[in-house]
C-alpha cells in the first residue's frame, strides 16, 4: 500500500525559500501522478502543482506559476516542491497526494506539512 510523509515546512520570511519533499514508501512513486495541494485556515484544499508519471510533465496554479518548481527523483522514491518568493498568501498546511485523471486519491492523505511566512 503506497504510503506518502510529507516534510520539510517551516516559518520562513516573505521573499524566502522552502523545499517540501513528499516521500512514499510501500509502492514505487514511479507509477503515479503526484499532487501537491494546500490549505489554509477557513479556506478549501486547492491544487498547486502535479508532476505526471513517465514523462513528467508539468502543472502550476496560476497562483504559483514562475516561483514553484516540482521535481521528481525516482531513485528516491520523492517527489519535491521547490518554493521561491514566497508570500504571506502561500502559508498553509500543504500536502502530497497520488493523481489519477487529475483527480487526487482521497485514501492517501498524510498529516501535511505546515509552511508559514512572516516577517
Amino acid at each position: 500500500q503506497l504510503q506518502l510523509v510529507e516534510s520539510g515546512g517551516g516559518l520562513v520570511q516573505p521573499g524566502g525559500s522552502l523545499t517540501l519533499s513528499c516521500a512514499a514508501s510501500g509502492s514505487t512513486l514511479d507509477n503515479y501522478a503526484i499532487g501537491w495541494f494546500r490549505q489554509a485556515p477557513g479556506k478549501e484544499r486547492e491544487g498547486v502543482s502535479c508532476i505526471s508519471s513517465g514523462d513528467s510533465r508539468n502543472y502550476y496554479a496560476d497562483s504559483v506559476k514562475g516561483r514553484f518548481t516540482i521535481s521528481r527523483d525516482n531513485a528516491k522514491n520523492t517527489v519535491y516542491l521547490q518554493m521561491n518568493s514566497l508570500k504571506p498568501e502561500d502559508a498553509a498546511v500543504y500536502y502530497c497526494a497520488p493523481m489519477v485523471a487529475g483527480t487526487p486519491l482521497d485514501n492517501y492523505w498524510g498529516q501535511g506539512t505546515q509552511v508559514t511566512v512572516s516577517s
